[in-house]
């Protein structure tokens, strides 16, 4: 969990290295390298993919890691971090991403900013839920929240299903 609503370049780079560090320690030269990130885990996949984010003080967070992905699949993605001209420009990924219509933290329209500024650099496919909210992405929901989906199990059971086609695809 994130110590405020607002990352500090130190937080978005202690969470690009670690993953990076994982990444590369597991690594298998002969096995495709596919991203899987719910919010701010995606935004460290999409600067470990090649991105520049920018936190809201204006520190710019730019991995350097030489990690190829495959795919990127990505649960709610916050792309306020990626506003800065350019900073997507390294970015060639296929990507699925999953939105709720419901989100009120990374509304849609940020993974539509991510199709718009991507689609010429990789295919990008958005997947609008809209019974989904921020939270709905995940397994276990953090402390004193509340999701307001429907069918919650039925959901992600669909949606293990949807992201396990796309892995392997």
């Amino acid at each position: 969990m994130l110590i405020s609503l607002v990352p500090s370049k130190v937080e978005l780079d202690k969470r690009v290295r670690r993953l990076e560090v994982s990444a590369v320690e597991f690594f298998k030269a002969d096995l495709s390298i596919v991203g899987i990130g719910h919010s701010i885990g995606g935004v460290t996949l999409l600067a470990l993919a090649g991105g520049e984010a920018q936190t809201l003080a204006g520190d710019t967070v730019i991995s350097g890691s030489k990690l190829k992905f495959d795919r990127l699949a990505l649960f709610a993605p916050p792309t306020d971090f990626f506003r800065r001209a350019s900073a997507l420009k390294s970015v060639r990924v296929s990507m699925r991403i999953w939105v709720g219509a419901k989100d009120s933290i990374t509304p849609p329209a940020q993974a539509q900013f991510l199709k718009e500024v991507l689609s010429l650099q990789g295919p990008i496919d958005i997947c609008l839920d809209e019974e989904a909210g921020h939270f709905s992405y995940m397994d276990e929901l953090p402390t004193n929240i509340t999701d307001s989906h429907p069918n919650r199990s039925k959901f992600l059971a669909s949606l293990a299903n949807d992201v396990g086609r796309f892995v392997i695809a």
